[in-house]
C-alpha cells in the first residue's frame, strides 16, 4: 500500500476549500491535463469529476467518484481507469496544531493494476504521492481563503461551468 503525508501550513478550512473544487485537481493531482466537476454536486458521495490525461496525440477522458465524503476528515475516490481497472485514493485531513496534516492512501481496486499489484508499483505510488501532496501544499498555501475580498480574479476559487483549458 502506498501511503503518504504531508503538512500544510494552512488550517485545514482551507486545505478543504481545495479539495471541494473540481476544477482544482488538474493543479495538484500528478498526470491531470484538465479537471472538472462533472455534475455540480462535486465531492459529495456519488458526485464525479472528470478529467483528461494526455500521452503526446491521444487523450484519455476519465472519472474519478467519491465514494466516501466526511466533510472536514475524509475524503474516498475511485478513479476509473477503463480496462485497466480502478484505484482507490483515501484523502484524511486532519488539524495539526494550526496546520493541517493530509495523509493519501492509493491502491489498485479492481483490473489488472490490481491483479499485478506488486511493491515496484507501490514505489512508483510513493514517488507520484511526495510530488502530488508538495504540489497541493503550494496550490492550498498560495491561494486566498474562499470568502476573502480578493474577488474572482486569478487564482481564485470562482466556480467553473466546465471543463478548463491549461492548468
Amino acid at each position: 500500500m502506498a501511503v503518504r503525508h504531508q503538512l500544510i501550513r494552512k488550517p485545514p478550512a482551507e486545505v478543504w476549500s481545495v479539495l471541494r473544487d473540481g476544477s482544482l485537481y488538474t493543479r495538484w493531482v500528478i498526470g491531470t491535463d484538465d479537471s472538472w466537476n462533472r455534475d455540480g454536486q462535486w465531492p459529495a458521495e456519488g458526485s464525479e469529476i472528470g478529467y483528461v490525461v494526455k500521452f503526446g496525440p491521444l487523450e484519455y477522458r476519465g472519472r474519478t467518484v467519491s465514494r466516501v465524503f466526511e466533510p472536514g476528515h475524509r475524503l474516498e475516490l475511485e478513479s476509473m481507469g477503463g480496462k485497466s481497472g480502478s484505484v482507490r485514493i483515501a484523502i484524511t485531513v486532519q488539524p495539526w496544531g494550526e496546520d493541517t496534516l493530509v495523509i493519501v492512501d492509493e491502491h489498485p481496486l479492481s483490473g489488472p493494476a490490481a491483479r499485478w499489484h506488486n511493491s515496484v508499483l507501490d514505489a512508483a505510488l510513493q514517488l507520484r504521492h511526495r510530488a502530488m501532496l508538495s504540489r497541493l501544499a503550494r496550490v492550498v498555501e498560495s491561494e486566498q481563503p474562499e470568502g476573502s475580498d480578493s474577488g474572482a480574479g486569478p487564482g481564485s476559487y470562482a466556480e467553473e461551468g466546465g471543463p478548463r483549458v491549461g492548468a
